[in-house]
């Protein structure tokens, strides 16, 4: 593994920027996740309660991404970038007045959350599509795409770990407050980047009519369809582990707001060092291989971590399925973006967020409801299993990609004038 291959994506000055930017308001991020995970359960004791909130801060991802990904193909993909950065710091800085004002309610809270769903669908979009347009070489996109879940991870390994000890000496508050500064970070970096100017074509159909050519472009190609659904499948039913974490660290071993920022810390450590090794891969022909058997690794971390009692092992099982999870994603999105055209990177892009982000929401009601019923350690186990049989279920059919990745230019449909024509040699069939 050489050093200088494992961050090529860095010689472009415009990533650059980005990766400081963005890999400083991450941990401001991941502090206000944990907070209000932490905030919520405090406030009402109810593990159902997690799960609608994080069924109305996610449920957005899954109705407006379509959306968002029309406008990052149509409109600038910098400028959306920059508003949504905007907003989001100030979502995150009201809510910090409100807590440290004693203001703070539950009704309160799912508004804000929603708002930041909001905010994240079209942000989403536009910062996955701009990534290509900030590397100088193209070969180096899957390193980008790498680094930045190298970067979103190394974010979830540090501010949990800060979030755990500001909750215990000083409250929710302060977790929002330095979430809300964080950003000035990253828009100073937006702010700085120097983009080429690239030639648009001015877009004459209606928006439906782009998201409907979108759709039709991913579903006729077998593994692009396979890669999207294994996706969300482990968004539903493994991802949602993450809202019960609260309830394992209070109930399940018996500790406080450490023990919850240790293992969400753990989960990124691991999701760090799955980001690393793809950032050290020079090729992309191991990815149709690589993403059915992540899904494999995170459903048996899910599953052995569900049986621990003891911290340390509970640890260890979340590292496994942190780098599991994180591989299946960022390999998810790394063969996306190599396969599909540029002018529709942005719709593939919003189906990746559908699919990513957009199924969580109905997995953490359905986490809530089934921790409240048979408990969260069974709940996680449940989970685990079908992520597992999901892996198997679509293997054969993302390793068809293989075939694609040879192809010179790299074409799942080619485009006609009368539509995206479907070919059985390249894309299979529906």
């Amino acid at each position: 593994m050489s050093f200088k291959a494992t961050f090529r994506a860095l010689k472009s000055p415009n990533y650059r920027l980005f990766f400081l930017g963005q890999g400083t308001s991450l941990i401001g991020t991941w502090m206000q996740r944990i907070a209000t995970s932490w905030l919520v359960y405090r406030l009402t004791g109810s593990a159902v309660m997690l799960g609608v909130v994080g069924f109305v801060s996610q449920i957005p991802s899954f109705i407006l991404s379509p959306v968002g990904g029309v406008a990052a193909d149509r409109w600038n993909k910098k400028t959306i970038f920059l508003v949504t950065q905007i907003l989001a710091m100030a979502q995150a800085m009201l809510l910090a007045i409100l807590v440290m004002r004693g203001a703070i309610t539950v009704a309160w809270i799912l508004s804000l959350n929603i708002v930041l769903g909001i905010i994240n669908a079209f942000d989403i979009t536009a910062r996955q599509s701009f990534v290509v347009e900030m590397i100088e070489k193209k070969e180096d996109l899957g390193n980008a795409i790498a680094l930045n879940s190298s970067m979103v991870t190394g974010a979830r390994v540090i501010g949990p770990s800060i979030t755990g000890i500001l909750i215990a000496s000083t409250g929710e508050g302060v977790c929002f407050l330095i979430n809300s500064l964080s950003y000035i970070v990253i828009i100073a970096a937006i702010l700085k980047m120097k983009i080429p100017r690239r030639e648009r074509k001015p877009k004459n159909t209606h928006p439906l009519n782009d998201f409907k050519e979108g759709f039709t472009y991913i579903t006729r190609s077998v593994p692009l369809r396979s890669i999207l659904l294994l996706l969300a499948l482990v968004s539903l039913l493994g991802m949602p582990y993450q809202v019960l974490m609260p309830v394992f660290a209070k109930r399940v071993l018996g500790g406080g707001p450490h023990t919850l920022g240790f293992l969400a810390g753990a989960a990124g450590l691991g999701a760090l060092c799955g980001a690393i090794y793809l950032a050290s891969r020079k090729t992309g022909t191991h990815l149709p291989r690589l993403i059915p058997a992540a899904a494999a690794v995170f459903g048996f971390g899910l599953i052995t971590f569900s049986f621990s009692r003891c911290l340390w092992l509970s640890l260890l099982f979340l590292s496994i399925a942190g780098c599991g999870m994180m591989v299946q994603m960022a390999s998810s999105n790394t063969l996306l973006q190599i396969l599909v055209d540029d002018d529709k990177r942005g719709r593939t892009m919003a189906f990746y967020a559908m699919a990513f982000m957009g199924m969580a929401p109905f997995g953490s009601l359905i986490a809530g409801g089934l921790a409240g019923l048979i408990g969260a350690p069974h709940t996680v186990l449940a989970g685990g299993i079908l992520c597992i049989c999901g892996a198997f279920l679509f293997s054969g059919k993302i390793l068809s990609a293989k075939n694609l990745l040879q192809l010179p230019e790299k074409k799942l449909a080619p485009e006609t004038e009368t539509g995206i024509e479907s070919s059985e040699e390249v894309t299979g069939s529906l």
